[in-house]
């Protein structure tokens, strides 16, 4: 297969400066959709994880069984993983009592058990070549672990950090900047810079969702969370619409055995 055909196979988003300003959206999405209805329609944590890992899992199958890049059916599985993850991650932080920290250390492990995993069974892990059924297994749940991950990591910088909310969107924008330096300016394997860009803009996308919408004692604007939500999910219909959606190679070409 050749490069042009492999790119063609591609059932992945290349990834752009537009990739990630509709992850971050999406992310923010994750936070306020979650919120809704774990806490806004009082559901709980464990209730709104059931709910949310229906359509999130009904999702990752269609997109498997896609044959071909589907701009929406993807960021509808990105959108899907990154609410379960926002409740998930609540479920595991607040009512099992593990807290941020506990949490976040759990979350690691398990993002790095699942590409070490993917790389122990396909050999690479490599995310410009996600076209067959395992390597999208490996894919989407890495990612809903990564989603997982970086609200944990968020509520634990905004929360037990002590940041607040903009404090701690400052911190991780600041990190993604010095991902992105590295990557212009090194040559780090691109596959790990970017699985390290996927979860920091988690707790990016978590720390300004609370911002939009906890009480403006707790350091929020109190906004609506459903309006909210829509708005969001709106601007993401828009950007998707408006800015090229193209399947193509990830700026990941480099197994995490290259890193070594």
């Amino acid at each position: 297969m050749d490069d042009s055909d492999r790119v063609a196979s591609s059932k992945v988003p290349a990834v752009t400066l537009g990739f990630w300003m509709i992850k971050i959206l999406a992310t923010t999405l994750g936070e306020t959709g979650g919120d809704t209805v774990s806490m806004t329609m009082d559901l709980g944590y464990l209730i709104g994880t059931a709910i949310f890992l229906a359509p999130l899992i009904l999702l990752v199958v269609a997109q498997i069984g896609a044959r071909k890049f589907h701009p929406f059916l993807y960021w509808a599985t990105i959108v899907a993983s990154t609410t379960a993850g926002t409740t998930m991650a609540d479920f595991a932080d607040r009512s099992l009592g593990i807290g941020y920290a506990g949490g976040s250390l759990v979350l690691l492990v398990l993002v790095l058990g699942s590409l070490w995993l993917w790389k122990a069974t396909l050999g690479k892990v490599s995310t410009d070549d996600i076209h067959t059924p395992h390597a999208e297994l490996f894919y989407w749940v890495t990612i809903t672990f990564s989603q997982t991950l970086g609200t944990a990591l968020g509520d634990w910088a905004a929360d037990d950090g002590g940041l607040g909310y903009l404090g701690g969107a400052a911190v991780f924008g600041g990190a993604l900047a010095v991902v992105a330096l590295l990557y212009f300016t090194t040559k780090v394997s691109r596959i790990v810079l970017f699985w390290i860009a996927f979860v920091l803009t988690r707790p990016l996308g978590a720390t300004v969702g609370d911002f939009l919408d906890k009480p403006l004692e707790h350091g929020g604007l109190d906004l609506s969370r459903p309006l909210a939500s829509l708005v969001l999910a709106a601007a993401i219909v828009i950007l998707i619409l408006v800015l090229p959606q193209r399947p193509g190679r990830h700026p990941a070409s480099a197994t995490i055995g290259d890193a070594a």
